[in-house]
């Protein structure tokens, strides 16, 4: 097996596609411990990627294939001796080709024609196997060794925590004072379980007393928090487009708990440690659902779920998220709260 001393790491999106990258990151940076690793990723996301444990350069792209390929030159000039592509499309199997590097690392079953471009093509045995252990089975025929818990490590920075402490400051979170996160919004609009269910089991948490809500989510979701806070009783706090990407591992990590939809920031927190209570309703839990033990996923059993789309052609709209009752949403909460509680 060759000593791999640069390696180029292909993974350009999304947040919740680079959290489950982590782990073969890891796996790699142990068995090649000498190696400079060069992740290259969307210019949106490069504020994570400079967060994770292990990874020497965060090389940003612009949107569009253009950027992509203005980067090549660069690229070439690393002399990058391993391309690993997790992403297994076109563009970004052309960037590992474009790198220059000798060996280069993907799915046997990639998209749009992804696999011409490697030298070495990687079969999953199954479609249901879960996105962490795809990537680490590249990992694996990379030489690692794989055993124990897969390896989710963010480096946080001090700046971080401080900025969390001023934003729940900011909000008016007591100090000491537990508080549950709740993600409302989702990349897909079939994603989402309904406004009215999240604002349901918002007022519960705080009438109940189990600790304050917290809004969180990007600039782009502010009109789902506002959607939720507009049927509630209660009054909840809401961060949402206040911070930057990076600092979701330090804020979630504060968390109790974290209730959201599937979404980006579910991943982050199961990372982290937070447990999560996530509804899910076109997606599959066993392919990407909160990693590890201690989370709860809700979804119902209907002909038509997982179906995968952006877009529900279901005689009842969105019934595989309308059929999880806030009812049952709260048990979880109520459940995954005081476990948290008793293990601190």
């Amino acid at each position: 097996m060759e000593d791999y001393r640069r390696i180029l790491f292909v993974k350009p999106s999304s947040l919740g596609d680079i959290v489950h990258a982590m782990p073969a990151l890891a796996a790699l940076r142990r068995r090649y411990p000498a190696a400079a690793i060069t992740w290259l990723v969307k210019r949106e996301w490069s504020a994570i990627v400079e967060r994770i444990e292990g990874v020497h350069r965060t090389w940003s792209v612009d949107r569009g294939f253009a950027g992509w390929l203005s980067q090549i030159p660069a690229l070439r000039k690393e002399q990058f001796d391993l391309a690993v592509d997790l992403q297994g499309l076109l563009r970004s199997a052309f960037m590992a080709w474009g790198s220059g590097a000798g060996r280069r690392v993907g799915f046997a079953r990639a998209r749009e024609g992804s696999p011409w471009f490697y030298s070495d093509r990687i079969e999953v045995p199954t479609p249901d196997m879960h996105a962490v252990d795809r990537y680490l089975l590249i990992a694996k025929a990379l030489g690692a060794t794989l055993g124990g818990n897969p390896e989710f490590s963010f480096r946080i920075p001090d700046s971080d925590h401080i900025t969390v402490d001023r934003l729940l400051r900011d909000a008016g979170l007591e100090i000491g004072r537990p508080w549950i996160a709740m993600n409302v919004s989702a990349r897909w609009p079939t994603k989402r379980w309904p406004a009215g269910s999240f604002a349901a089991v918002a007022d519960r948490i705080q009438e109940e007393r189990l600790g304050a809500v917290v809004f969180t989510g990007g600039p782009a979701e502010r009109g789902d928090a506002e959607r939720v806070k507009a049927l509630m009783r209660t009054k909840p706090m809401d961060i949402t487009g206040a911070s930057s990407v990076g600092v979701l591992p330090a804020l979630l990590s504060r968390a109790s708990v974290l209730v959201t939809n599937d979404s980006g920031p579910m991943h982050v927190a199961a990372a982290v440690g937070t447990p999560v209570v996530a509804v899910f309703g076109p997606t599959s839990p066993a392919r990407t659902g909160p990693y590890g033990s201690g989370h709860r996923v809700l979804k119902t059993s209907i002909p038509c779920s997982p179906c995968f789309s952006r877009t529900c052609r279901n005689a009842v709209t969105l019934e595989c998220l309308h059929l999880v009752s806030p009812e049952q949403v709260m048990a979880a909460v109520e459940s995954q709260f005081a476990g948290r509680m008793a293990s601190k």
